[in-house]
């Protein structure tokens, strides 16, 4: 499959429809306890996908007006913003996911067609088209679900979506140095993914694979084998992004 614009909107709007119903059924109190992220409470997660909706307006506007607005000023103003959201009472930090993520569907509706075709730097500072824009607020959404730890798995993400980013991850750990060159194969979805040449294979579903890639955890269900079919460590995966 391949990856459209209309896809990834699809599952931007979904994932933010999934992640507001989580965010709805926590009490008060659930803000400020762990989430899955370590240092991170809940809270700090919400504040982070409200403060990633305004970052992805901020691109948005480089790519309609040609103005170079970066995603965020530096990564210790990401990090104060992210920080300072996080202490505020739950109905604030609620309104704040709500209102910019609508905000963020209203700039979205009202791009031009030809804007899309616009090329920006993302956070990491690498040039990519405007369409990527729409797929990282999807990951951003689906991923921060699972983050959140109250009961959302990778298992809720569509099935082609985690194809995408398990092949997304893989594409940009195999442009590093110094990463294990690993076969990534998708048991319930006929689907194999390189990271590097050679390497141990690592065979587990979709879902799984997409868990362990993104480093959030490993099941049981992902396993390693030689190229002649032996029993092999599964390697450590630096961080993505």
């Amino acid at each position: 499959m391949t990856r459209t614009l209309a896809l990834s909107l699809a599952w931007a709007g979904d994932g933010a429809a999934h992640l507001r119903g989580l965010m709805d059924r926590m009490g008060d109190d659930a803000f400020a306890a762990p989430s899955a992220l370590p240092g991170w409470t809940r809270a700090h997660v919400l504040s982070h996908v409200a403060r990633n909706a305004d970052a992805l307006m901020n691109l948005l506007h480089w790519a309609r007006t040609g103005e170079e607005t970066p995603a965020y000023a530096s990564r210790e103003a990401r990090d104060a913003d992210i920080a300072a959201g996080a202490a505020r009472p739950p109905a604030a930090i609620r309104e704040d996911v709500v209102s910019t993520s609508d905000t963020l569907a209203q700039v979205v509706k009202a791009m031009p067609e030809d804007a899309w075709r616009a090329t920006i730097r993302n956070s990491q500072g690498v040039e990519v088209p405007a369409t990527e824009i729409a797929w990282m607020r999807a990951r951003e959404m689906w991923i921060h679900s699972v983050d959140l730890d109250v009961g959302a798995s990778f298992e809720d993400f569509p099935q082609p979506m985690l194809c995408e980013l398990v092949g997304d991850v893989a594409a940009m750990l195999s442009a590093r140095e110094g990463v294990p060159a690993v076969r990534l194969v998708a048991a319930d979805r006929s689907r194999v993914w390189s990271i590097g040449e050679g390497g141990v294979s690592v065979e587990a579903p979709v879902a799984d694979l997409a868990e362990w890639v993104s480093g959030r955890g490993r099941s049981r269900r992902v396993r390693a084998r030689t190229a002649e079919g032996e029993r092999a460590e599964v390697p450590e995966l630096p961080r993505w992004l």
